[in-house]
C-alpha cells in the first residue's frame, strides 16, 4: 500500500463504505515555547492530482508548505485546527493535551467522518473507528494535510509572537530548543509563552529539575513528530483566513 502512494489507504477505506476519512496530526509537541496546534482534515477523493506531492510537512520547504496550506484550505471537504496554549500544555502535560486536541479537532469537523487516521500512535475517544498509521503523515494524504495545516498555523503564530516577545528569535526557531533559543532563554529568562513543564524552562525559571521532564533538542523542522516527556499525565472559493490567535475552524463542507 505504501508503494502505491499516500492516497491508497483513504481510497480503500472509502471503497468499503468507511469514508469520509479524516486525518489528524499536530505541530509543536517538542517545542518549549508557544502553543501546541492540532489539525484534522478530510480531503476530496478527486483531489489526488491537485494535491500531488503532498507529504509530511517536515519534508516540505517553508514555501511549499505555504502553497499546500492554501490549496488544502481551498479544496478540503472539511478541516478544523485547534490551538492549545502553553499553559494548558503545562497543566495537562504535552501528551494528554495532544490527545485532547485531536479529539477536539475531529469533533470540530462539520462532516461526520467514517474513519479517523492518526499519525503513529493510537487515540481513543473519537466515537468512530480509528487507525494508528506508522509515519502517517508520509503514508496517508489526509494526515499529511493535517500536518501542513498544523505546522503552517503554528509557524505563523510564532512569527506573530516574535513581535510581541522580541529577543527570543521565535520567528526563526519557532520555539524549539535550538542553541539560539537556549541562549536567549538563559539571557532573558522565560516569557509567559514558554512551557514551564519543560526541564530547560523550569531550570532557568529557578524551579529546579522537575521530576519527569526532559530537555527536547528538536530543531524547528523536526516539529510535529518530536516527542517530549510531560510533567503529568480553486473553482472553490478560498476559505476566509482565520484569526490565528483563536481556535481555527474549517467552515461547512463545500
Amino acid at each position: 500500500m505504501r508503494s502505491a502512494g499516500n492516497w491508497t489507504l483513504q481510497s480503500v477505506l472509502q471503497r468499503h463504505g468507511l469514508g469520509p476519512v479524516a486525518g489528524v496530526d499536530e505541530a509543536g509537541r517538542g517545542a518549549s515555547a508557544g502553543p501546541l496546534v492540532v489539525a484534522s482534515c478530510v480531503l476530496r477523493p478527486t483531489d489526488t492530482k491537485a494535491l500531488d506531492g503532498l507529504t509530511d510537512s517536515k519534508l516540505l520547504s517553508p514555501a511549499s508548505r505555504e502553497e499546500y496550506f492554501t490549496k488544502i484550505r481551498r479544496r478540503a471537504l472539511d478541516l478544523c485546527v485547534v490551538v492549545i496554549p502553553p499553559e494548558e500544555v503545562d497543566r495537562r502535560g504535552v501528551h494528554i493535551a495532544n490527545i485532547e486536541g485531536m479529539r477536539r479537532a475531529v469533533a470540530g469537523l462539520s462532516v461526520d467522518p467514517g474513519y479517523v487516521l492518526t499519525d503513529g500512535f493510537p487515540v481513543r475517544g473519537f466515537g468512530r473507528p480509528t487507525l494508528a498509521v506508522p509515519k502517517g503523515d508520509r503514508v496517508a494524504a489526509c494526515v499529511a494535510a493535517a500536518s501542513v495545516l498544523a505546522k503552517v498555523t503554528r509557524d505563523r503564530l510564532m512569527v506573530e509572537l516574535d513581535d510581541v516577545r522580541p529577543g527570543y528569535g521565535f520567528a526563526v526557531h519557532k520555539g524549539y530548543c535550538t542553541p539560539e533559543h537556549d541562549a536567549a532563554l538563559n539571557a532573558l529568562g522565560p516569557c509567559p509563552e514558554h512551557r514551564f513543564s519543560f526541564a530547560n524552562v523550569a531550570a532557568v525559571a529557578g524551579r529546579g529539575p522537575l521530576s519527569g521532564l526532559v530537555h527536547n533538542g528538536s530543531s524547528p523542522d523536526e516539529g510535529s513528530g518530536a516527542g517530549a516527556t510531560p510533567s503529568g499525565d480553486e473553482d472553490d472559493e478560498l476559505w476566509a483566513e482565520p484569526d490565528l490567535m483563536d481556535v481555527v475552524m474549517g467552515g461547512p463542507s463545500r
